[in-house]
C-alpha cells in the first residue's frame, strides 16, 4: 500500500552538536520528497531521552519538529513514544503511515524519505546501510569496518539509524520494546518471523557518526571502537 504519510523518528541523548545537522539534513529530505511526490505529508518527532545539555535548543533550532523530552530509560523506548506520538497524530491510516527512524548522530541525504517512500509501498520492513564518517585520524579503523561491511542489496545488517517500517505492522509487532541495545534487531526478527514483507536495500544509505563513544552499551560506536 502506498504511504500517503511518513513520519521521521529521532531519538537523542545529549546530541546538540548533532541534531541541527541531523535536522537540517532531514528537512533537505523533507522538501525533495514533496517536490518529488506531492500530497505526502511528513512530520519529524525529536524524543529527548534524559538529556542535561541543549539538545532541546538544538531539536527546535529547525521549524516544525515536534520534541518530546522525558527519563524514558532506553533507545527502545525512546523510539517507542516517538512512533506512537507520530502514530497518533498520522492523517493516514496506519496501513498508509510510513515509519522513517533514524539517529540524532546521522545525516540522510537528500533522496532518503523518497527511496524510503518508494520501498515502502511495497514492502512492510526496509533495512538501509550506513556509511560512517571519515576523520584524519579514523582511516585505518574505517578500513576495517568496510572489509567486513557489506552495502548491498540483501546485506544482513539492522540500524536504526536507517529502518523504515509501516505503522500498521509497527502496531500489530508491539513496538520497539524498551531495550537498552539492540532494540532495532528485535523489532526485524519479529517482523521477519511474522512474514512482514520486507527488503535489505543498499540503494538507502545513511552517514553516520564514526565516534568511538556512544549513548548505548553496545551500539555502533562500540563496535567500531572494537576495530583496531
Amino acid at each position: 500500500m502506498i504511504p500517503g504519510q511518513v513520519a521521521v523518528v529521532v531519538p537523542a541523548r545529549n546530541e546538540e552538536e548533532w541534531l541541527p545537522a541531523c535536522l537540517t539534513a532531514l528537512d533537505a529530505a523533507r522538501v525533495h520528497l514533496l517536490r518529488t511526490i506531492p500530497r505526502v505529508l511528513v512530520t519529524v518527532t525529536v524524543v529527548l531521552d534524559r538529556c542535561t545539555d541543549r539538545s532541546a535548543s538544538a531539536a527546535r533550532s529547525v521549524p516544525g519538529v515536534s520534541v518530546l523530552a522525558g527519563d524514558f530509560g532506553s533507545v527502545g523506548a525512546a523510539r517507542d513514544v516517538g512512533v506512537r506520538f507520530a502514530l497518533a497524530r498520522s492523517r493516514s491510516s496506519p496501513e498508509r503511515t510510513w515509519i522513517a527512524n533514524t539517529d540524532a548522530d546521522t545525516l540522510v541525504p537528500r533522496d532518503w524519505l523518497v527511496r524510503h517512500h518508494r520501498l515502502g509501498s511495497g514492502h512492510d520492513l526496509v533495512l538501509g546501510t550506513v556509511r560512517p564518517t571519515i576523520t584524519a585520524d579514523n582511516a585505518q579503523r574505517l578500513q576495517l569496518w568496510s572489509n567486513a561491511y557489506v552495502p548491498d542489496d540483501g546485506h544482513h545488517h539492522v540500524h536504526g539509524a536507517n529502518l523504515g517500517i509501516r505503522g500498521s505492522t509497527y502496531q500489530k509487532l508491539g513496538g520497539f520494546r524498551p531495550l537498552a541495545q539492540d532494540e532495532d534487531v528485535d523489532l526485524a526478527a519479529r517482523a521477519k518471523a511474522g512474514g512482514s514483507a520486507w527488503t535489505a536495500s543498499g540503494t538507502v544509505a545513511v552517514t553516520t557518526s564514526s565516534r568511538t563513544t556512544g549513548r548505548v552499551p553496545a551500539g555502533f560506536s562500540t563496535y567500531l571502537r572494537g576495530l583496531c
